[in-house]
């Protein structure tokens, strides 16, 4: 999720055709970003990295909230602000290992005490993320109207996780529900945003977005699973 999309024409003023090559690679991008992100989560659980940074990330939540609003904002405004291709790359190589980082932990308990949350998890995602992404698509309408909603619900989340850190209760099951909501919101005005108001030269900036907010929706669906037993 993020705003800074208005540095040069926007892709729906573009041909055609450069609007369908442009939504093609983001939707490339998103899904290399995926597989990059599994591969690095797999080689951080079988070398034995994730089990030893659990503990300490575990008990140190500050550092993984830190981790995620800072590093992700950081990445997703280099995305959007350099010019450069390599810069771009660089940026979403950064915020794909840097999400790796922190799911680490989460899918270290899920794999050890919770077996097939994590598959299950993961279907539910993408397919939430896809149909969301096709209502999009078929619909063809400009849902930016979202972004005050995303913008007001961030900082309610931001509260009420910070709250929950400083006075020790749980937020529960129906935060991660509405975790999961709001993370359906940002896949939607993710996805609109590409059609809609991207430049075509950030096609890369855009899937690290999209990336991001599938990334959120994965991490609430997940807890869901495992809260359950």
């Amino acid at each position: 999720m993020n705003q800074n999309v208005n540095y040069l024409a926007p892709v729906a003023e573009a041909s055609v055709e450069a609007r369908s090559n442009f939504i093609w690679k983001c939707y490339a991008h998103v899904v290399g970003a995926i597989l990059a992100f599994a591969a690095a989560s797999a080689y951080l659980y079988t070398s034995g990295v994730s089990a030893r940074i659990a503990s300490a990330m575990l008990e140190n939540w500050w550092i993984v909230f830190g981790l995620f609003i800072v590093g992700g904002w950081g990445a997703s405004h280099v995305a959007h602000r350099v010019q450069s291709t390599a810069a771009q790359y660089g940026a979403l190589a950064f915020f794909v290992v840097l999400e790796a980082l922190i799911f680490a932990p989460l899918l270290f308990i899920a794999a050890t005490r919770f077996p097939g949350a994590i598959d299950a998890a993961a279907g539910v995602t993408l397919l939430l993320s896809g149909g969301l992404m096709a209502t999009a698509m078929i619909t063809r309408k400009d849902f930016s109207f979202l972004r005050g909603v995303l913008v007001y619900g961030f900082f309610i989340a931001l509260a009420l996780i910070i709250a929950s850190m400083v006075f020790g209760f749980q937020l529960g099951t129906w935060f991660m529900v509405a975790m999961v909501g709001f993370a359906g919101i940002a896949v939607l005005y993710d996805t609109s945003n590409i059609m809609h108001h991207y430049p075509e030269d950030k096609y890369i900036a855009a899937s690290l977005a999209l990336f991001g907010s599938i990334a959120l929706m994965f991490w609430y669906i997940l807890q869901l699973f495992m809260s359950r037993d």
